[in-house]
């Protein structure tokens, strides 16, 4: 069984050697749509796959930390990611170029991480995110399956060489959340959300 879980936030990019100039040459935003899919086979005690409330947690401070951000690949020219970084307090950078698609691995590997490293209390069993998909616009989208988020021919997203500003992780409520993800430290489900 799947179930989904939405989350919005609207974000500024610029896509390095995309064909269409308006997005490779100039700063633009959108409005971002990121569907978690997640897939057991069994419920927990409250007869659930996963209780939604929990991916109000982590995943969604993980999400939301592109909410009125800048998305920078960390390859792109110098000046431009030295002027993002100090003309905006919320910016990223990403080991990859901050297209639909890459969103979407990087979510994967992120959600991933985090709930793989998560200790469940409430009888969930075999939880897996089974897709990530990132609505960059009404009519497009881009969808990340397991066998996407680690393959080396489209870019390696090592989480060590994704940053996120202080202003980001000074607003999640546990503000080392990213470290603990780089360090594997083990995590906890509240009893209640």
């Amino acid at each position: 069984m799947l179930i989904r879980k939405l989350f919005k936030f609207e974000n500024a990019h610029i896509v390095r050697g995309c064909s269409t100039r308006r997005c490779s040459h100039s700063i633009h935003g959108h409005s971002y749509k990121v569907e978690l899919i997640l897939e057991a086979h069994a419920f927990d005690n409250g007869q659930m796959l996963y209780d939604f409330g929990l991916l109000k947690g982590g995943p969604r401070d993980l999400i939301d930390a592109f909410d009125h951000a800048v998305a920078i690949w960390d390859g792109d020219d110098a000046d431009y990611v030295a002027a993002c970084k100090r003309f905006s307090e919320r910016w990223i950078s990403l080991p990859v170029s901050p297209s639909a698609e890459q969103f979407s691995r990087l979510f994967f590997r992120l959600v991933d991480t985090l709930l793989g490293l998560t200790d469940t209390v409430n009888g969930e069993q075999d939880v897996r995110l089974h897709s990530v998909i990132v609505h960059e616009t009404e009519t497009g989208y881009a969808q990340c399956f397991r066998e996407d988020a680690d393959n080396p021919r489209m870019g390696l997203i090592a989480l060590d060489r994704i940053v996120f500003s202080d202003a980001i992780t000074q607003a999640w409520r546990d503000p080392q959340l990213f470290e603990k993800l780089k360090r594997g430290e083990r995590l906890s489900n509240p009893a209640s959300v």
